[in-house]
């Protein structure tokens, strides 16, 4: 019994300090994600700072407590944290090369941020992939498409694609095209669409909307018409549009063919 009590008495110290790093590990874990939290709401709070910034703050304030955590437990274990550096300092070119993946993703974020080709809330096309920005941070940047599925593009992906964003202007340009039977009035066709599209409020008078032949199809004449709208407005008047130029085209009988062909027979 006493060789057990003097084995417990050695490894004491060591089981002391393994206590103390769980609960400075459950302390700092609990700590960094607080004080990531406030850090957003404060940059969330202030009107004269782009949100997009605050999950980026966020999460490298979460990840330098972490830091200072990790550097803690060392200490217990009495590992300095000069003699940390110094290992790191060795294996920077290792460590560089296993992670260059997340390291890249961490650089195109810092990119990301800086150069703000998207927010948070924006709809945006990102490489062939769109939907609107929910979040953005160190690693990825948070998708959700108007079906209300989840996409997450890690940042290097993202700063290497092709980026569109529909929400940074405020207004947006709406092209329709229509097509009418080669026997209707083409003039008679444009006028009512003009007539329609200046009738709705959303459409702006400046500039005025704009209708032309554009295309002999194989089976209709087809009117293409461009105005201006809201970028808000955009969808909804565009179905609008459809629906009330159909019904005009009908009311007056202007008629929108089915694809089809006209068989010509020549006598010999």
């Amino acid at each position: 019994m006493e060789d057990v009590i003097e084995e417990l008495g050695a490894y004491w110290p060591l089981i002391l300090n393994a206590v103390k790093a769980l609960v400075v590990l459950i302390m700092g874990w609990i700590a960094a994600g607080m004080i990531g939290r406030y850090a957003k709401r404060r940059v969330m709070s202030a009107k004269h700072l782009d949100q997009t910034i605050g999950n980026f703050v966020a999460g490298i304030l979460r990840w330098a407590v972490l830091l200072v955590v990790l550097i803690a437990v060392l200490n217990l274990f009495g590992i300095e944290a000069t003699s940390l550096v110094a290992v790191l300092g060795a294996a920077t070119l290792a460590i560089g090369l296993a992670l260059q993946g997340t390291l890249s993703n961490v650089a195109a974020g810092v990119m990301l941020v800086v150069f703000r080709p998207y927010k948070l809330d924006q709809f945006v096309d990102i490489g062939g992939t769109s939907g609107t920005v929910k979040d953005l941070n160190l690693f990825i940047t948070e998708l959700t498409t108007p079906d209300n599925v989840q996409i997450i593009i890690p940042n290097g992906e993202a700063w290497g694609a092709i980026i569109r964003n529909f929400s940074v202007h405020e207004d947006r340009r709406l092209d329709l095209v229509f097509g009418i039977d080669y026997d209707d009035d083409a003039d008679k066709a444009m006028a009512i669409i003009s007539r329609v599209a200046s009738a709705d409020e959303r459409v702006h008078s400046d500039p005025e909307p704009w209708v032309r032949v554009t295309n002999l199809g194989d089976s209709s004449v087809d009117l293409t018409t461009r105005l201006w709208c809201g970028a808000g407005d955009y969808w909804e008047l565009k179905f609008a549009l459809i629906k009330k130029v159909k019904e005009a085209f009908d009311a007056e009988g202007i008629s929108i063919p089915y694809p089809h062909s006209v068989e010509i027979q020549r006598k010999a």
